[in-house]
């Protein structure tokens, strides 16, 4: 089939957008996970401010110490891997 003059082909393949099987259940899995843990950043934030203060300075101490990590490394790495 040749396309007249002027007309407008779109190829696709399969169903845009649809998701089934193991892609599906990952992804509600992801989105399950998302709002049981939005769920209860909010209980926490809401019983015990105290203690979710806490949690945000682990969380903060982590990530400090994972940069500080890195850039250890990078400094080894930049020494030419010496001790």
């Amino acid at each position: 089939m040749v396309p007249e003059k002027g007309m407008k082909v779109t190829l696709a393949a399969g169903s845009r957008g649809a998701r089934t099987g193991e892609a599906a259940v990952a992804v509600n899995a992801k989105k399950i996970a998302v709002y049981v843990l939005v769920v209860f950043a909010l209980y926490v934030i809401i019983t015990d401010p105290p203690k979710a203060a806490h949690y945000v300075q682990i969380v903060f101490e982590g990530i400090s110490d994972a940069a500080k990590a890195v850039g250890d490394f990078m400094t080894w790495v930049a020494n030419g891997g010496k001790s």
